[in-house]
């Protein structure tokens, strides 16, 4: 049965992947989106205009884009980036527009709703929060520890993080994405960069929150991950450990996982004590290193949701 309503949260190319396979098996999906990027287009909007990055909320948009010419055609334009000798040079043209109706609605959520009708997407992108994140991480490396501040610092910190923290401490988060979330039949969590996508979620108190009393319609998505700075060195357990420090009362009921990582006995440890049900399937695309396959992970997120469902 396909569940009548799915939050999934995230950020970048893995939040890309799973709402491509969402999509796919509900008709009723509801982006959540990270807002801490300070890097490229998007970190140059942010400085120039004091806006939360549009960058993911784009991804997001585009991933939902209705599967039709005027769909997949504004899907496109949105993916635009600009490369010139000036100013424009490196923007995307989506995230341009997506702050110019910004401009003109004077709200985050009614802003992306509008650019969401124009891809007529299949779907809702709500912000984490209506204020721009900034992302603190302290940074563990082979002689000693720093903090590394805003995301792109965190993500190719190269070292190992072992605490984080977000500026505003206590932001704004929009009522449509508390409520989605705990109106949701399903939550998908991940996969995505793990500390500053994923984990950065359960930094914002409400929507910490409303986690904790999903646990038991959530999925977790793992990630299949080679060559992530942000977390080399570590392993998926690691990953797992990471999430139950930061946040010990939540707990989802699925945790899923590549092959390529699932056989892990500290994983399957680590799981089996959380109290969640560990699925290992083959997820990864075979052109890639640490990419999930998107019919594969149609195909798992339909049989997990079917299981809570169920």
């Amino acid at each position: 049965m396909r569940p009548a309503s799915v939050v999934a949260l995230g950020g970048g190319h893995g939040l890309y992947a799973s709402l491509s396979a969402l999509r796919l098996v509900t008709d009723g999906l509801t982006a959540v989106v990270t807002v801490a990027d300070d890097g490229g287009s998007s970190g140059r909007l942010r400085e120039e205009m004091g806006i939360v990055p549009p960058g993911d909320l784009r991804m997001a948009l585009s991933a939902l884009c209705e599967d039709s010419e005027w769909g997949r055609g504004w899907r496109d334009v949105l993916q635009t980036r600009f490369s010139t000798r000036g100013p424009l040079d490196g923007h995307s043209l989506g995230n341009l527009l997506i702050a110019g109706v910004w401009e003109r609605t004077g709200d985050v959520v009614e802003g992306l709703d509008w650019v969401a009708r124009l891809l007529r997407a299949q779907g809702r992108v709500l912000p984490l929060a209506e204020e721009p994140l900034q992302i603190s991480a302290m940074v563990a490396g082979q002689h000693v520890s720093a903090v590394a501040r805003g995301q792109v610092a965190v993500a190719t910190s190269g070292g190992r993080v072992t605490g984080l923290s977000i500026d505003p401490t206590r932001p704004k988060v929009p009522q449509a994405t508390l409520d989605a979330i705990a109106g949701a039949s399903a939550v998908v969590l991940g996969p995505g960069s793990w500390y500053t996508s994923v984990l950065v979620h359960f930094l914002v108190e409400p929507v910490a929150r409303a986690l904790v009393e999903a646990g038991p319609r959530t999925v977790l998505t793992l990630n299949i991950a080679y060559e992530d700075a942000e977390t080399s060195g570590s392993d998926r357990v690691d990953d797992v450990r990471a999430l139950r420090r930061l946040e010990p009362a939540f707990r989802p009921a699925i945790v899923l996982c590549d092959v390529s990582h699932g056989l892990d006995p500290e994983l399957v440890a680590e799981v089996e004590e959380w109290g969640s049900q560990l699925v290992v399937l083959n997820l990864k695309r075979s052109d890639a290193l640490d990419r999930h396959d998107v019919m594969l992970l149609s195909e798992a997120y339909s049989q997990a949701l079917g299981g809570l469902s169920g």
